[in-house]
């Protein structure tokens, strides 16, 4: 099985960390994947070695997260534009051309950005629970911040920070898992422990804020969708509550026909944690399927 190695580079003046395994030759087929809320890279340490046989793998930390980290006098603001402004400056700092994406929670509308910005650049679309529809937005988990979005009180903001507890971290990892004695407990601790940094719960409140934004953008990922052609996967933890079914079958409404493939896992929203060999050689038949890489 293929080694994963860890690397560092200097991009959008943030020491971004990144986790890559596979062939090394930019003409390699590649797939850039990328992690969602709370996590990190970390999430797909199953799944890089299983993909890195026949594919470049490249899993970045995005700001605030994992082990990338932003100098003070950067004075970074933590907007999801701001987010996708450092992927954009990562690809091409590792000279990045075309790549299949990987996209899941956070790392959705990120990989979507990066996608209206880099239409050409984006051969695929692998989304596992990752979300571009305001009906796969579940009702219970969003209420919360829907009312902070409308507000824009403070308190509404600040009231969100329930949701950066060590008892809902767990929950997003074993909500919905038929195995949650399969989840390793290092995942939700390491997430947590790197959430605990100073200053970073704040950084969290600023882009759950945000993220209101990027249901602003909803038509145009959408009309992206229609007009680029772009094949999509769709695999899904069906007992999600965060990112609902409905979220994962809007897909085929603009995907075009042929190019959209819908695969349903018995999992809650950390899918990876007990399917990276299911989600593994769906990617694989889905990318042979639609000749992504020729």
């Amino acid at each position: 099985m293929a080694t994963t190695n860890i690397s560092r580079v200097q991009a959008d003046g943030i020491n971004i960390f990144y986790r890559h395994a596979g062939p090394t030759s930019p003409d390699s087929p590649t797939i850039l994947l990328l992690h969602g809320f709370p996590s990190s890279s970390h999430m797909f340490r199953n799944l890089i070695p299983l993909l890195a046989a026949k594919y470049r793998v490249i899993a970045p930390d995005l700001p605030g997260y994992g082990f990338t980290t932003v100098p003070s006098e950067r004075n970074y603001t933590y907007t999801f534009a701001n987010l996708t402004t450092t992927l954009e400056a990562f690809v091409d700092a590792i000279n990045l051309k075309r790549f299949a994406i990987y996209i899941f929670d956070y790392g959705s509308p990120t990989g979507l950005r990066l996608a209206l910005r880099r239409p050409q650049a984006v051969a695929a679309i692998v989304t596992q629970n990752g979300n571009a529809y305001v009906e796969g937005l579940g009702k219970e988990f969003w209420a919360p911040l829907q009312k902070a979005w409308a507000s824009g009180s403070q308190a509404d903001i600040q009231a969100l920070a329930g949701a950066l507890t060590a008892e809902s971290t767990v929950w997003q990892y074993l909500d919905g898992s038929p195995r949650p004695e399969a989840v390793p407990p290092e995942t939700y601790t390491l997430d947590q422990a790197l959430m605990d940094r100073p200053g970073n719960k704040q950084y969290q409140l600023d882009l759950f804020y945000d993220y209101r934004t990027n249901v602003e953008l909803y038509p145009d990922f959408q009309r992206y969708f229609r007009e680029s052609g772009v094949p999509v996967l769709a695999i899904w933890g069906k007992n999600d509550t965060i990112f609902v079914n409905e979220g994962a079958e809007a897909f085929g409404r603009d995907v075009k026909e042929g190019r959209f493939v819908l695969r349903w896992l018995d999992s809650g929203h950390f899918a990876l944690e007990t399917n990276e060999e299911i989600v593994a050689k769906e990617m694989g038949e889905f990318f042979e399927k639609v000749k992504v890489f020729g």
